[in-house]
């Protein structure tokens, strides 16, 4: 059965954050996907420090917390959800944090599983968090689910978002569209139809010209 993880990336385990990812399981659950949510805000996590320690290993250097706990659950999953608060228009630090040595130190292939980014915030800077967390797909060959809106919700509270009534339908839309692409995708690696490709090509000018 499909798998999809999802990162609340809030220091509020039940806030806004969580409200939006509750509403995306719900539809996950209809669609058969297995869910796990990882609470990830509320954890002491340091950056990445760029020190090689996992291309030696396959693992971070720091075991401090819950990245390389996720690692092989991510390497097991279909689909990402990472979901964060908005801090002065941009995801908070501690699931920049994460998402940078997660994807940093996991040498496994990324490619056709699906990746969704939820952001929450009370009025402004939600497009360009959004976007932030979006690059982490598309850079590791992940195919971005779509919705019906961008995948924000608005509210201070959990009791706000739930006001909310386009962002919960955006959020459920958004879940729809990424069971779709799960199951689809799974057909076409079974059939062998996944895209080719290439590697071992980078541009570095280390010839100075």
């Amino acid at each position: 059965m499909s798998k999809v993880i999802l990162l609340n990336g809030s220091a509020h385990q039940h806030g806004c954050t969580a409200t939006a990812l509750d509403e995306m399981t719900k539809v996950f659950n209809e669609e058969g996907i297995l869910t796990e949510l990882i609470q990830v805000g509320s954890k002491a996590i340091r950056g990445c420090v760029a020190c090689g320690y996992c291309a030696k290993n396959g693992k971070c250097v720091f075991d401090d917390d819950l990245v390389n706990e996720v690692a092989p659950k991510f390497e097991a999953a279909d689909g990402l959800v990472v979901g964060s608060p908005v801090y002065y228009a941009s995801p908070n630090g501690t699931i920049i944090s994460f998402m940078d040595r997660l994807f940093y130190s996991t040498s496994f292939s990324k490619q056709m599983k699906v990746g969704a980014a939820v952001v929450s915030c009370r009025r402004g800077g939600n497009t360009a968090s959004f976007d932030v967390l979006n690059k982490y797909f598309t850079i590791s060959g992940m195919p971005v689910a779509p919705s019906t809106y961008w995948n924000q919700v608005h509210g201070f509270t959990a009791e706000d978002v739930k006001k909310d009534l386009e962002g919960l339908q955006t959020m459920r839309n958004l879940a729809r569209n990424m069971s779709f692409m799960i199951k689809a995708f799974a057909e076409a690696k079974k059939n062998g139809d996944y895209p080719e490709m290439e590697s071992g090509v980078w541009t570095n000018f280390s010839d100075g010209k």
